[in-house]
């Protein structure tokens, strides 16, 4: 089987899409995966290191203040029209993936005019204006949350409740142990992690935090995003007790050896705290679509299963306070978090696109 799969930008549509093409070998283990991409977002880094083909795609999302780039953009979107063309007459894909992201766009679009098959994961409550853009003519589209088959209400029941398959991802994923990376392992371990490209307001607030952790009795890992790590790290001096790095590449794996995560609440980080049952402070991006990151933590928050903090409300005093919190209640926080009933994403996936190829 020949597949593309198309998502970019951020790990929250990037890891589904890899997670989805570890799904798709389970249909058929000599699939042929090629990758489109942007030639500027991370996408462009991971996945050919990850002996995946690759095609990039210059294009841009539309800004509502710089009007004369969206007319740039306009011209990029023509361009990446012919290019996906091209690739697809070559490639000949028996299905196209689009896992979330501007890029996927042209993509899905050209597949679509093409008659190829074509399935949209969503991975928000609030599914983005792409994926309901391109919905509408989609063959199978599989959301993460039941609340969000409501934007697919149009799609004459293609639309089904999947999960997020980033949850099977983590679970298959090797565990690390805090040694592993210089910590003692009996020791509680606190991450803290402000979405997979980083967050300068994130930043700001827990540079104080860090230098104050000396007395305290866990240990802290702060990723900060790469592009943010050489500010960040200038003139800062660390306790023995706190290390921080730009990025941390499998970050499931060494979850699942962590007392605490301090997280934003996209939809991937959910689905991976929810099957690794790791006690979570979620403090919600406010600058995404509909604020769907403060409803997915307060869904959690409801069921005693994780703690929230606001990013207007953030301070030293109150970070602290909700990590002792945590490490105080973990044991009841995790078992809420195992009573949340979660969908057999990999069963209902491969149910579904089996039957999409038979037709």
């Amino acid at each position: 089987m020949k597949v593309i799969v198309s998502a970019g930008g951020t790990g929250g549509h990037i890891y589904p899409a890899l997670a989805i093409i570890d799904l798709l070998k389970k249909i058929d283990k000599n699939l042929d995966v090629l990758y489109i991409g942007t030639h500027n977002r991370m996408e462009k880094d991971i996945i050919p290191k990850m002996g995946i083909k690759y095609e990039t795609i210059k294009i841009y999302g539309f800004n509502k203040t710089k009007v004369f780039k969206n007319f740039q953009n306009v011209y990029l979107i023509n361009k990446a029209f012919k290019k996906c063309r091209k690739i697809m007459k070559e490639f000949k894909p028996d299905l196209v993936v689009g896992a979330g992201g501007y890029v996927t766009f042209p993509v899905l679009k050209v597949a679509q005019k093409l008659g190829i098959k074509t399935f949209i994961h969503e991975q928000n409550s609030f599914a983005g204006k792409t994926n309901v853009s391109l919905g509408k003519k989609a063959s199978l589209i599989g959301v993460s949350f039941e609340n969000s088959l409501k934007d697919f209400k149009d799609t004459n029941g293609k639309a089904f409740l999947m999960g997020n398959p980033c949850a099977k991802r983590a679970l298959e994923m090797k565990k690390i142990k805090k040694s592993e990376i210089g910590f003692d392992d009996k020791k509680p371990l606190v991450i803290a992690v402000a979405g997979s490209l980083g967050s300068e307001s994130i930043n700001r607030a827990f540079k104080n935090v860090l230098m104050n952790l000396k007395d305290k009795d866990y240990q802290f890992l702060y990723i900060t995003g790469a592009k943010h790590y050489d500010s960040f790290i200038e003139g800062l001096k660390l306790p023995e007790n706190v290390k921080v790095v730009p990025f941390f590449n499998n970050l499931p794996g060494l979850l699942k050896d962590t007392d605490v995560l301090i997280s934003r609440s996209g939809a991937s980080t959910m689905s991976e705290v929810i099957a690794l049952n790791v006690p979570t402070i979620f403090i919600p991006s406010p600058y995404v679509a509909n604020n769907h990151q403060y409803y997915n933590a307060l869904d959690l928050v409801n069921k005693k299963a994780a703690l929230l903090i606001e990013e207007k409300n953030i301070s030293q005093e109150i970070i602290f306070e909700k990590i002792d919190e945590v490490l105080k209640n973990a044991n009841d926080i995790k078992k809420n978090l195992k009573n949340i009933a979660t969908v057999d994403t990999e069963e209902v996936f491969i149910n579904e696109v089996r039957k999409l190829l038979d037709e």
